[in-house]
């Protein structure tokens, strides 16, 4: 790996710490020496991509990723224009609603609206979400070409919990599922007690460029519900790639829709 490569690899093994981080730390992380590690710091905090807190000497990720994240947003406003879509999936279902984008063969959590029950599952952004463990993963997978879900099925698949599938067989199985019904069900893959439905966002003749989700309680989620859970994020899987990518129609969230119908 060269030194770019090196020094990109440092910053997001930053942004994935839960906290700020010392140097010895992060050197850690990164399986670095503490000297390289240095090195690689000056450097980016010179350009903005990390601060260093003056009291501790920790470092965080710097204000230049969210510039760098505006700029990106204006030119592709995927956040913007599905964030309606995941508050009307809330108001809707009760449930959390997460929507993630796929980045550098990384599924990831880019945004959250929490339900308002005490009961409830809580995403964090940046989580990474394991394509063969996460509702979204899979229908991510289902409306990728056969050659993408065959590369993933072919990397050692990590159990998270009891019930997580790490047989490629059956995960493709589910896969097929998905594309059978336009949405993916998840019971405990990722996390015990939590049951999921996702729908693949995805222009008309592309490759999908991330997905949304219903995550909800098991307990209190039977089959009936998950089902009009996956109905519920198909319909805003589409919403979503209809206003982000065009099509013959307005789309428009329906809170929005309400107002002005």
């Amino acid at each position: 790996m060269g030194t770019i490569g090196k020094a990109l690899t440092l910053l997001d093994i930053l942004s994935g710490m839960e906290r700020e981080a010392g140097l010895t730390e992060i050197a850690q992380a990164c399986g670095y020496d503490k000297a390289t590690t240095r090195r690689f710091l000056v450097e980016l905090e010179q350009h903005g991509f990390v601060e260093q807190h003056p009291g501790s000497r920790k470092y965080r990720l710097g204000a230049a990723l969210l510039r760098l994240a505006r700029i990106r947003e204006e030119r592709y406003p995927f956040l913007r224009t599905a964030a309606p879509f995941v508050r009307d999936l809330v108001d809707l279902t009760g449930e959390t609603v997460h929507l993630s984008e796929f980045s550098n063969g990384r599924l990831s959590t880019i945004h959250v609206e929490e339900s308002n029950k005490a009961h409830r599952v809580f995403v964090s952004v940046g989580t990474l979400l394991p394509f063969h463990a996460t509702a979204s993963g899979l229908a991510f997978l289902a409306a990728c070409p056969a050659d993408m879900i065959e590369a993933e099925l072919a990397k050692p698949l990590e159990a998270f919990t009891d019930y997580t599938s790490v047989d490629a067989a059956e995960v493709r199985r589910r896969i097929a599922e998905t594309q059978a019904r336009g949405y993916s069900v998840n019971r405990q893959g990722m996390e015990a007690g939590v049951i999921s439905a996702s729908a693949a966002i995805a222009p008309p003749d592309g490759r999908p460029v991330g997905a949304i989700t219903i995550a909800a309680p098991f307990v209190r989620t039977d089959e009936a519900r998950i089902g009009e859970h996956g109905l519920a994020v198909k319909a805003a899987a589409q919403r979503i790639s209809d206003a982000l990518f065009g099509s013959d129609r307005q789309v428009r969230p329906m809170a929005q829709a309400r107002r002005t119908g």
